[in-house]
């Protein structure tokens, strides 16, 4: 089997920079555990002046500028897909969610079915909406007839960092990861990646 045999687009919007960061954790040990990886944000709705208000909003973008915005090739090529989102009002943000109301097209052909789907967020107080979050993402990944692979308590780490809905984090920009956010980022890359191989090569006339 070729070292990099399932491809994984990690799609997020972050503002601050918590989301991006997590997004290049699960990118990044999704590529270790032996896919092809695509990291891709989706673009900005905000307007400048609100972009501007806010330092650290204003240096994401910037940091984050040369990050390739998602198209619906991303979404073609990839055999899994892992959403990242901040909440917002314990919901998924308008910047992604306005990427996933744009894929109805490829839905109603039937291109969006039978990948695997996962999702991380990230939120600035400890019951600010992360499980209402991944909960809200993971209704589109149903109507896409996607196969949800969530990281569960399937790992003893998990039990420290509490999620079994997809890797999350408590804090801004001012916060950085922990070991808990970045081992969790780990695992649920991990599974994903090991998921999609099997499904994949199951699949396949050839096996």
């Amino acid at each position: 089997m070729p070292v990099h045999d399932v491809h994984v687009a990690v799609i997020y919007y972050s503002s601050t920079g918590t989301v991006a960061e997590l997004a290049l954790r699960i990118a990044d040990a999704a590529e270790h555990a032996g896919a092809d990886v695509r990291l891709r944000r989706t673009a900005e709705l905000a307007p400048q002046s609100a972009i501007d208000a806010n330092p650290a909003w204003a240096a994401n973008a910037a940091a984050t500028a040369d990050i390739m915005e998602a198209t619906h090739e991303d979404m073609l090529w990839a055999d899994a897909v892992i959403f990242g989102t901040p909440t917002r009002f314990g919901n998924v943000t308008s910047q992604l969610k306005q990427y996933l109301d744009t894929l109805g097209g490829l839905w109603q052909q039937g291109r969006l079915a039978d990948k695997v789907y996962s999702g991380f967020t990230a939120s600035a107080t400890k019951h600010g909406g992360q499980e209402s979050t991944l909960l809200a993402l993971y209704q589109t990944v149903h109507h896409f007839g996607g196969i949800l692979v969530a990281p569960g308590y399937t790992d003893p780490a998990k039990f420290r960092d509490g999620n079994p809905y997809g890797t999350s984090h408590v804090g801004g920009p001012d916060t950085p990861l922990d070991d808990d956010a970045r081992t969790a980022a780990r695992i649920q890359a991990e599974r994903v990646v090991t998921f999609t191989k099997a499904i994949k090569h199951g699949l396949s006339p050839a096996s």
